[in-house]
């Protein structure tokens, strides 16, 4: 076997001893959920000396060397054979043409290849790249631009339909139906000819659906797939020069990068996405990136950014006119904001506001019927009573949660159950923390 000089050249870069590394790479992958993999410096050296390792041990290796290195490295980098569809879509392409064919190469994968998501992982260093070349397409886009969308206006309608039911039933309830309808309705008539208005309709219309995707993705734990549908979409949201819905898609990168343990790369996200928008009028936007951004900062234990972000977000939110605003807009709203600002009181141990935040979450999300929602509320109040000290208020309010999350396919609202799971069992062998884990085992065999 020849030496792999691509591997050892990427590694030198890291700095990284042969031990570092193969510790990296086993933490990465047991923090995805790849258990079964160990490998120690013997292996690392083994992979030096031309040894191939089995997936998703390449793709793994990719990942944790381009979080060192601070650009995406793909497995064909590392001398893994070519890259494949799902890395692809990992590429900002600035070909529209090639941005097309990645989407539409990632929507037939996503249907007809499910087994190869089984491996993947998200990597924090791709979204880098995308986000600097949107905000600097931004800088020169014209902000006055105005089209009309009448002739697309169906395929608007439908993402008005497939959001209302991600918001109300969860992301894994119709993900692939839209996928479906996107592969075979909405890709293809982005390579037909038009005119420019419509052009320019569509465009944004296909920029919204596949956001869509990719949230839907991200709120059924399928995070390797919804990062890519959010580069592909954040492109076409640059070839549109919608810069208040590119902005809305880097809100989502940024959710993702601090759920995904990158609260750094989330705040770096929503201030790009804030520095996008400049003029553009998008308050709900604008108080959407600060929320996230206050999350991000909360998640790294600043609490007076985090309170500083939340202000922001507020004063933002105050001057949000849904008659104006775009329809992906419709649901930045006081149930999903307080929510978010909840949850950056609790991880830095403000129990008081974040239970008020939390109810305000709790009271708007009920009188809409939002399960998903009542439900992450729920059990961030519930974690606020903990950190009160209160058991039995919260045991109360993570019966709730489990009742609301019964009623969605959301793999958050589960994770959210799980971690209350966690917390309530610092309390020991209460007998409610007993009967919150048996409904809890309930619910998770149900589901």
């Amino acid at each position: 076997m020849a030496e792999n000089e691509a591997l050892i050249a990427w590694i030198g870069r890291t700095g990284w001893s042969r031990a570092e590394l193969a510790r990296q790479v086993c933490a990465r992958a047991h923090a995805g959920g790849h258990r079964q993999i160990a490998c120690d410096a013997n292996n690392v050296r083994r992979w030096i000396a031309g040894s191939q390792p089995r997936p998703p041990v390449p793709e793994i290796l990719a990942t944790v060397i381009s979080d060192r290195v601070g650009v995406r490295v793909t497995p064909a980098e590392l001398g893994y054979g070519d890259a494949p569809t799902r890395d692809r879509a990992l590429v900002y392409d600035p070909s529209f043409a090639a941005t097309v064919d990645a989407i539409t190469d990632l929507g037939r994968a996503d249907m007809d290849r499910r087994s190869i998501w089984k491996s993947a992982v998200f990597a924090a260093a791709a979204s880098v790249v995308p986000s600097r070349e949107w905000l600097l397409s931004t800088l020169t886009a014209d902000p006055r631009r105005r089209v009309g969308q009448g002739e697309v206006i169906s395929v608007r309608n439908m993402f008005a339909v497939f959001q209302e039911m991600d918001v109300m039933q969860g992301g894994g309830s119709a993900r692939l139906a839209l996928a479906a309808y996107m592969n075979e309705h909405v890709y293809p008539l982005l390579r037909a000819p038009k005119s420019a208005a419509v052009n320019d309709s569509l465009l944004r219309a296909s920029a919204e659906q596949s956001y869509l995707l990719g949230w839907m993705a991200y709120d059924n734990g399928e995070h390797a797939l919804a990062q890519r549908y959010l580069i592909q979409a954040l492109r076409l949201a640059q070839e549109s020069t919608d810069a208040p819905l590119g902005a809305h898609i880097l809100a989502g990168m940024a959710d993702q990068a601090t759920l995904m343990g990158n609260p750094a790369e989330g705040v770096r996200l929503a201030q790009t996405g804030r520095l996008g928008l400049r003029g553009a009028e998008s308050p709900a936007c604008l108080a959407d990136l600060y929320a996230l951004e206050a999350r991000g900062h909360a998640a790294m234990g600043d609490a007076p950014a985090a309170v500083a972000a939340i202000g922001r977000s507020r004063e933002a939110f105050a001057d949000v006119d849904y008659a104006v605003e775009p329809e992906w807009a419709r649901f930045i709203d006081s149930a999903y904001l307080n929510g978010e600002y909840a949850t950056a009181m609790r991880d830095v141990a403000r129990p008081t506001d974040a239970a008020f935040y939390a109810r305000e979450s709790i009271r708007a999300a009920s009188a809409q019927k939002r399960a998903r929602r009542g439900a992450m509320s729920q059990a961030v109040l519930a974690s606020a009573h903990l950190q009160d000290r209160n058991l039995e208020a919260a045991h109360s309010a993570g019966v709730r949660t489990i009742e609301l999350a019964g009623k969605v396919k959301s793999s958050r609202t589960l994770d959210s159950i799980k971690d209350l799971r966690t917390r309530m069992g610092a309390a020991g062998n209460h007998r409610l923390v007993a009967d919150y884990n048996s409904r809890v085992h309930e619910l998770l065999r149900a589901v």
